[in-house]
């Protein structure tokens, strides 16, 4: 939990255990139904929750806005990002059902009133969002036909409305596509652990 507190300070109360809450969570379901690398639990707060909530240092998102998780597995980044945004809709996709049984879980024993989980294929869904948000499901261009149809056009935010996308990695055959209007931010610009170092936080208006 120190790393959480160390980037993210102001945290209410609520926060703070909603945040604490999470790792014992995710150790019960996961024993019971895997949805992140048994190997991977040791640097849950870094590799997932932290991870998850870089999305928050490049975009603060004002009350209401509407965000849409695709491929959110386990819950991420959608479940960090309800937690610190409890003023934003949070609705967490994804095509599995039992990875949705463990984030309706894991969201009712948090009383995550913002968030909702639906068990849908991204191309068959249906809803308008401001924006996409994802952890390196598969390459963009191939995200980008997939889930495009869910953004809406009238902004609220301080940036265009579009996909904010978790990957890392050499990325330039994947977002020569977009280059004329797609921003890549390394993570390691707010976070100094090892682990973000290649690891970048992509906006892409649509």
């Amino acid at each position: 939990m120190d790393i959480i507190y160390k980037y993210f300070p102001d945290l209410t109360p609520l926060q703070k255990e909603q945040f604490k809450a999470l790792l014992p969570l995710y150790k019960d379901w996961n024993s019971k139904i895997n949805v992140i690398s048994r190997k991977d639990m040791d640097m849950f707060y870094t590799h997932h929750v932290l991870h998850s909530l870089s999305i928050a240092k490049f975009l603060t998102f004002t009350p209401g806005t509407k965000i849409i998780d695709v491929g959110t597995g386990g819950g991420f980044p959608g479940v960090p990002l309800s937690i610190l945004f409890p003023e934003v809709k949070f609705t967490l996709l994804d095509s599995i059902a039992k990875k949705i049984k463990v984030v309706n879980a894991v969201t009712a024993e948090l009383g995550l009133k913002n968030t909702r989980a639906i068990q849908s294929r991204s191309e068959d869904f249906k809803g308008k969002f401001d924006f996409i948000v994802s952890r390196a499901v598969t390459n963009l261009p191939d995200f980008v036909k997939q889930t495009r149809h869910l953004v809406c056009i009238k902004p609220q935010n301080a940036v265009p409305n579009g996909i904010l996308y978790l990957k890392g990695g050499d990325l330039e055959a994947e977002l020569s596509p977009f280059r004329k209007n797609i921003l890549a931010t390394e993570i390691s610009e707010w976070f100094d652990e090892p682990f973000f170092e290649t690891k970048k936080v992509i906006h892409l208006p649509l």
